[in-house]
C-alpha cells in the first residue's frame, strides 16, 4: 500500500512538495499513495465521505500550477466550502444534493498553491457539534481509539490526517472546530485570526465572524505555508486582518524571544477542568519555563452568561436563515426530518429572536473582544487547555440525540476555552504535547493577540523542535 512512494508518511506536505520539485516523484504518485491509505483505513474511520479520485487523477496528470505545494494530495471539509462541481453536502440531509458550480475563493487559492484535492472530509450538520457524527454520514472514528470522537466539526479532516492518510487537511473554526479535533487526534491546529483567510464569494464572514477556515496539519510548517497561500482578503471582503510583517513560514525557525506566558486552567463557562487537561497545561508550562519563557498564572475573567447568550443566539440566528433559505431554494417549506433534532432545536430557538436581540448579542461579542485585547497589553501569548475533557466517547456530542438539554450541555462542556478567541477574533492554535494514560491526545491551547499569528507560530516551531509529535502516531487502524 505504497501507491509508489514508500516514505509517503515520512514527510509534511512542504517535504512532499519538496520532492515533486526535485523529480524525485510525481503529483500522480503522491495522488495514489493518499487514495491507497483512504481504501485501506477509512473503512474503519469514516473521515472521507465524497471522494473524487478520478477527477483528482486528471488534475494530477494535467499542468498544475506551479505553487508552493505543487502535487501534494488535499482535502476539502464538507462544510461551506464550494468546489465546483462536487457535491457539498455540509453534512446534513437537507444539503444532500447540492453541487456547487463553483470554487469558492479559499479552494482556488489552494489549487494555485498547486495542491490536489481529492475528497471531502465529513462534518457534522451544519459544523454545529463538536463531535463529527451525522445522520447523513455517521460516526467519524478517532483513529487513536475508536471508540472516542475525532472531535468537531473537522473531525474528519483530523482524522485522515492522524492516520497517515495525508499530511493536511482543510478545515475552520466557529467555536474550536480546528483546536478540538486537532486536539483529540494529536495534530496542530491553528484558528487564524478572523478575516484572515477569505470567506467569499457566497458570504462576507461566517456566523458573524466567529468562524474562519485554515487547516489541520501534523507540522508547524505546513500550518504556516498553507496560510502564507491562502491569507489575505478577497475581493469585496467587508474586512481584513492586519497585514503579516513577513511570510508566516519564515516565522516558524525565528527566535520567539522571552515572552510572557499567561496560564489558565480555569474555563470560561464555568465547566470543570479535567485533571488529564489540568495536567497537561502544567506540563506545557513548565517546557515554556524551561525554553526561557516568563511564565505565570493568570486568570482573565470574563462573563460567561453573556458570552454564552451572544454566541448562542448568533448561531441559532445564522443556522435559521440557512436551512430556511435552501428549504426555498428546494421550493418547500422546511420539514421536520430535513435536520437533526440538536440543530432544529437551534433553529426553533432563534424563532423566538428579534433583532434586538441579534444587535445586543453583537456589542456583547465585542465588548468581550476589547476586554481580551487589554489582558494581551500584560502578556504576549495565554496558554489554557484545548478542551476541558480528555476526547470524549462517541455518541454524546451527536446532533441526533433527542435530550436536547443534555447535549447542550454536552456541548457546553467542550467548548469552554475554545469559543472564547472566535467571538473575539483572536488567533488561537492546538499543540500536541500531551497524552494521558489512557493513550489519548490532550492538547493545549496558545492564544495570542489579535492579528499576532507571528508569535504564535515562532512559539509552536519552538515547541515543535524542542518536543518533537510528528513521529507519534495512533496504533494502525
Amino acid at each position: 500500500m505504497t501507491g509508489g512512494i514508500a516514505d509517503y508518511e515520512s514527510h509534511d506536505a512542504v517535504g512532499l512538495a519538496e520532492k515533486v520539485r526535485k523529480g524525485e516523484v510525481t503529483p500522480g504518485a503522491l495522488l495514489e499513495a493518499a487514495i491507497a491509505r483512504v481504501e485501506a483505513r477509512d473503512g474503519a474511520l469514516n473521515a472521507v465521505v465524497v471522494r473524487i479520485f478520478e477527477q483528482a487523477r486528471r488534475s494530477a496528470a494535467a499542468a498544475l500550477p506551479d505553487g508552493p505545494l505543487r502535487g501534494v494530495p488535499f482535502l476539502i471539509k464538507d462544510l461551506h466550502a464550494p468546489i465546483a462541481g462536487v457535491r457539498m453536502t455540509n453534512g446534513s440531509k437537507l444539503f444532500e444534493d447540492l453541487v456547487p458550480d463553483h470554487d469558492s475563493e479559499l479552494v482556488a487559492r489552494y489549487r494555485r498553491a498547486g495542491l490536489v484535492l481529492f475528497g471531502r472530509s465529513a462534518s457534522p450538520e451544519l459544523g454545529v457539534t463538536t463531535s463529527t457524527e451525522s445522520a447523513l454520514f455517521g460516526a467519524t472514528r478517532n483513529p487513536w481509539s475508536t471508540a472516542h470522537s475525532a472531535g468537531g466539526s473537522s473531525g474528519g479532516a483530523a482524522a485522515a490526517v492522524a492516520a497517515g492518510m495525508l499530511p493536511a487537511a482543510h478545515a475552520s473554526d466557529g467555536g474550536g472546530s480546528i483546536r478540538i479535533p486537532a486536539s483529540c487526534c494529536g495534530l496542530f491546529g491553528l484558528k487564524p485570526t478572523r478575516a484572515r483567510n477569505p470567506s467569499g464569494p457566497d458570504v462576507g464572514e461566517g456566523w458573524s465572524g466567529m468562524g474562519v477556515a485554515h487547516a489541520i496539519t501534523r507540522s508547524v510548517r505546513d500550518s504556516a505555508l498553507l496560510l502564507d497561500a491562502t491569507q489575505g482578503p478577497d475581493l469585496g471582503a467587508p474586512y481584513c486582518a492586519p497585514a503579516p510583517e513577513r511570510p508566516y513560514l519564515e516565522e516558524v525557525h525565528r527566535d520567539p524571544g522571552r515572552l510572557r506566558v499567561a496560564v489558565q486552567t480555569e474555563s470560561w463557562n464555568g465547566v470543570a477542568t479535567h485533571r488529564d487537561c489540568a495536567e497537561a497545561v502544567r506540563d506545557a508550562a513548565q517546557l515554556c519555563a524551561s525554553l526561557g519563557h516568563e511564565v505565570r498564572p493568570a486568570r482573565l475573567r470574563i462573563d460567561p452568561n453573556a458570552l454564552g447568550r451572544a454566541t448562542q443566539i448568533v448561531i441559532a440566528a445564522n443556522l435559521r436563515a440557512e436551512v430556511l433559505d435552501r428549504a426555498a431554494a428546494l421550493g418547500r417549506a422546511l420539514r421536520p426530518d430535513d435536520i437533526e433534532p440538536g440543530t432544529r432545536a437551534l433553529v426553533e430557538a432563534a424563532r423566538t429572536l428579534e433583532a434586538a436581540d441579534y444587535a445586543r448579542a453583537i456589542v456583547s461579542m465585542h465588548a468581550v473582544g476589547r476586554k481580551v485585547a487589554r489582558f494581551f497589553l500584560d502578556c504576549d501569548v495565554l496558554l489554557t487547555p484545548t478542551l476541558p475533557v480528555p476526547p470524549p466517547l462517541l455518541g454524546r456530542l451527536a446532533l441526533s440525540n433527542t435530550d436536547l438539554e443534555r447535549l447542550i450541555e454536552d456541548i457546553t462542556a467542550t467548548v469552554g476555552f475554545t469559543q472564547l478567541f472566535n467571538a473575539t477574533g483572536n488567533p488561537a492554535m492546538s499543540v500536541p504535547l500531551h497524552w494521558n494514560a489512557e493513550g489519548l491526545p490532550i492538547g493545549v491551547q496558545f492564544a495570542g493577540r489579535f492579528g499576532d499569528e507571528a508569535t504564535l507560530l515562532r512559539l509552536a516551531g519552538q515547541l515543535e523542535a524542542a518536543r518533537p509529535w510528528f513521529e507519534r502516531r495512533p496504533p494502525p487502524t
